[in-house]
């Protein structure tokens, strides 16, 4: 009751209203800031795991069994078997000068089964235009290619459309690998969502991969697709054991261990930089605590002479102090879990009232900004916030209890 009059009290009547208000308002922006970053960064993690891994696989096999095409087939039917594995095909991954109607770029080309391609959705399911049913379909697979979206709109071709794809080493002659040229039919286009993909990737029939860059019969790589990617290093083990003694594996986190360690560097810095935020942000508390201990000291020692102990006037102010950073710690909570939830019509609001784009896809990769609320991390974020509110506010409790009634009266 006292704590809550305390605070309540106007200046004139020695209250501190108006710096409990700042105080509060600086935690619950604090607190909004962080929840609202760390669920974009996580929101943004997992997008771009989701759809790396989606358009990629999450095992690779590599090694001299890939020159064979009968002992690859049998490690890709055994490697299939294994608990956990919900796919297993050979790929081939290679570079490709690609031509269109006055237009020359680079690009990607990725040679892969037609049911293959059908099972990787990201892809097949989403096509934009065009359809798959010509994939795959003639001589070593026939000539119809699947191109990104971006790709074939900087290209300047449709479906239906020519193609020309230029192989640095496709030809084979006494003397080395000699460029080797050929036009090929656009049969579909797709939109994965990252323009990393978006504007460089070809898909191509394996057979025609093969004949195409002078592979022979071998392939690149066995890519594997398990249940769980987080296990993906769990299933190394077996996978080799199904692969045989030849066989190299490796997981998606050794694969780009330095961007995927990037990212989670820079996910523990930005959180402990805000963190900070919150320290400075709940050390407010302290100025407005301290002019309250000074304003209210006739009142503790009045307190103290009916009997009032020490303990009772620490707590009084310790309550007083706690209560202002939890209600700006649930505050910032409310705000950071709302902006972090609708962030998608805010965005959209954002952009429509500023006319500028707030997430451009070609620097960032994703065609809309992301936010994940990862209720643990929300969690340590209001347990962390509420600790330093608590801490900040015993240093004048401290004092206030520590007042001598006497030196208080001494003048009154």
């Amino acid at each position: 009751m006292l704590a809550g009059r305390y605070l309540r009290a106007k200046r004139s009547e020695g209250g501190v209203a108006l710096i409990s208000i700042i105080s509060f308002t600086g935690v619950t922006l604090a607190v909004a800031i962080l929840i609202i970053v760390m669920s974009v960064m996580n929101g943004f993690r997992s997008e771009l795991l989701g759809k790396i891994l989606g358009f990629n696989g999450h095992v690779f096999v590599t090694g001299g069994l890939l020159d064979n095409a009968q002992m690859r087939d049998s490690a890709v039917e055994k490697i299939a078997k294994v608990p956990g594995v919900t796919q297993a095909f050979p790929v081939i991954d290679a570079q490709a000068i690609a031509m269109g109607p006055g237009q020359v770029t680079g690009a990607m080309v990725r040679g892969l089964s037609p049911q293959d391609l059908m099972a990787t959705r990201i892809v097949a399911g989403n096509i934009t235009k065009g359809s798959l049913s010509g994939f795959g379909q003639g001589a070593y697979g026939g000539d119809v290619v699947v191109v990104g979206a971006r790709l074939a709109e900087q290209l300047g071709v449709k479906p239906g459309d020519n193609i020309t794809l230029i192989s640095p080493a496709g030809g084979a002659t006494a003397f080395g690998g000699t460029p080797l040229q050929k036009s090929y039919i656009v049969g579909a286009t797709f939109t994965a969502g990252m323009s990393q993909y978006d504007q460089a990737y070809i898909f191509m029939p394996l057979a025609q991969a093969q004949l195409f860059f002078g592979r022979g019969g071998s392939v690149d790589a066995i890519e594997i697709r398990v249940r769980d990617p987080d296990q993906a290093g769990r299933l190394k083990a077996p996978i080799s054991r199904a692969a045989g003694p030849a066989a190299l594996v490796a997981d998606w986190t050794q694969r780009d261990a330095s961007y995927w360690g990037a990212l989670k560097v820079e996910r523990n810095v930005m959180r402990l930089i805000l963190m900070m935020l919150v320290v400075i942000a709940a050390m407010n508390i302290i100025s407005g605590l301290v002019m309250l201990v000074k304003n209210k000291g006739r009142d503790i020692a009045i307190l103290r002479t009916i009997g009032a102990g020490q303990g009772s006037i620490l707590r009084i102010f310790f309550m007083a102090g706690a209560a202002i950073g939890a209600a700006g710690t649930l505050a910032g909570l409310a705000v950071g879990v709302l902006v972090s939830v609708y962030i998608d019509p805010i965005q959209s609001f954002v952009e429509w009232a500023t006319g500028q784009q707030v997430f451009a896809s070609d620097v960032y990769f994703l065609s809309r900004l992301p936010a994940k609320v990862d209720w643990m991390e929300v969690t340590i974020i209001v347990a962390f916030s509420l600790l330093m509110s608590m801490v900040w506010t015993l240093p004048p409790a401290w004092r206030a209890s520590r007042l001598d009634p006497v030196e208080a009266l001494r003048y009154e």
